[in-house]
């Protein structure tokens, strides 16, 4: 049964030391119930403590740490749908290099996946990791492809083989960095989890069928061996989304804890569509790692955009750093614009100041990701926090305007900003970014 904030608050010792990042132990006892922490952040924790919440308090997904600094992790998750709350590990987007590749393939995909490079909404979007495959029958090929595409590529690594001892190997010559070896079965489980322990690795685990995984999970874990991914050997794509969701309501309403860990997919099924539609099936039900079978900048793209609208907290808006941003190259007397710190916001009024060919100065002032017109139902965006937000970032020391323009849909908070910012000059801009550039050239330009 699940214990309350309260029964966990009093098995802390209570120092509300906030060493483990939160403020009180209640406050922390709260994020053990809610799975959103783990006990061993608290450096203070007694054997009893470990002993009654140490199982008690884990996700119901197990969270994995992969990259020499550990900053990927894949699972952890605690919600079956998004909208409950939101997912919090995104899955993990890779691309296959096989050692039966040419070396000139093979250095330009380790090469692209390194500069690839997507900005959305503010944020940098990279491929997260390297799968490095065994097709040919020399192990010392594969193990030096290994070193190689971690040399080159600084990332995580997937190392799959179906030989044991070459993996072994790639598992030691790339120890500390941290990636997953792939897979285990029944038969070399304990090779492989021995190599994957004494290495820094996570093991990546197969069976034939969702029972068979399950025992070879439970088998590792009483062994002592937790660092564990799951590989669905499934057919079709329907059979997979299935296999997906059944293991992810196991962890989560049942707390099974045998397929509580995040899976990991190989999409090459010969056809860029097909690959797409099962790279979006592991992105939208639940998949930790996808790997896919080559360097497609199109498909990447996409599966990207699609990935962070999956992962976008539903709760909270996207929003960018709230300040002063130059469009084009400004100067001294270059107009000045104002709207909010939500991104959707920001990128299309920026853009359209783009597309009218002027530079300009955009003032973003911190509306806590809020539209125009929620913030200022919400009073986050008004003549006073505007002008507050000029004056302490000593917008005029940069400009010699002393005209600011604000949406049209606040016309009402001209006067109030005009008496927050002596010597300025309110102009009411239009209502849609999308007649910015006719306001411009009507106003700007005449």
């Amino acid at each position: 049964m699940a214990l309350t904030g309260l029964q966990i608050q009093k098995l802390l010792p209570k120092t509300n030391c906030k060493e483990c990042g939160s403020n009180t132990c209640l406050a922390f006892a709260m994020k053990l119930a809610a799975k959103k922490a783990d006990l061993s952040q608290c450096p203070y924790a007694s054997d009893e403590a470990k002993q009654v919440l140490g199982a008690a308090s884990e996700p119901p997904v197990r969270c994995i740490e992969l990259g020499t600094d550990r900053s990927l992790r894949v699972g952890g998750e605690t919600e079956l749908y998004r909208h409950e709350k939101t997912f919090v590990h995104q899955t993990a987007i890779a691309v296959n290099v096989s050692d039966t590749d040419s070396p000139e393939e093979l250095e330009r995909t380790l090469r692209l996946v390194r500069e690839y490079e997507l900005e959305r909404v503010g944020e940098k979007l990279q491929v997260d990791m390297i799968a490095v495959t065994q097709r040919g029958g020399d192990p010392a090929r594969f193990v030096s492809l290994c070193t190689r595409a971690q040399d080159v590529t600084h990332r995580p690594l997937v190392m799959r083989s179906a030989d044991p001892g070459a993996l072994v190997s790639a598992a030691a010559a790339t120890k500390g960095a941290r990636g997953v070896l792939a897979f285990a079965t029944e038969q070399t489980a304990g090779v492989l989890s021995a190599s994957a322990r004494d290495n820094g690795h996570a093991l990546a685990v197969t069976a034939p069928d969702l029972n068979g995984l399950a025992a070879l999970t439970a088998r590792l874990r009483g062994e002592g061996v937790n660092d564990i991914i799951l590989h669905f050997e499934t057919l079709s794509p329907a059979e997979h989304f299935q296999t997906n969701s059944i293991a992810r309501r196991g962890a989560l309403k049942d707390n099974f804890r045998p397929l509580g860990y995040p899976a990991l997919k190989f999409v090459d099924r010969g056809h860029p569509l097909d690959e797409t539609v099962g790279a979006v099936t592991e992105i939208t039900k639940y998949g930790g790692i996808c790997v896919l079978p080559s360097f497609n900048a199109a498909q990447i793209a996409s599966l990207m955009t699609l990935r962070l609208n999956i992962y976008t907290d539903p709760q909270k808006p996207i929003q960018v750093e709230p300040r002063v941003y130059e469009i084009g190259e400004p100067g001294p007397d270059s107009p000045v614009f104002v709207t909010t710190n939500f991104s959707l916001t920001y990128f299309i009024v920026s853009g359209e100041i783009e597309n009218s060919n002027i530079s300009a100065w955009l003032v973003v002032p911190e509306c806590e990701g809020m539209s125009v017109l929620t913030a200022w139902a919400a009073g986050k965006f008004t003549g006073n926090s505007i002008g507050k937000f000029i004056r302490d970032i000593g917008l005029e020391k940069t400009v010699s305007s002393r005209e600011i323009i604000i949406p049209g849909y606040v016309a009402q908070i001209s006067g109030e900003l005009e008496e927050n910012l002596p010597g300025w000059k309110v102009t009411v801009g239009p209502q849609e970014a999308g007649d910015l550039e006719g306001f411009v050239k009507a106003r700007l330009h005449s």
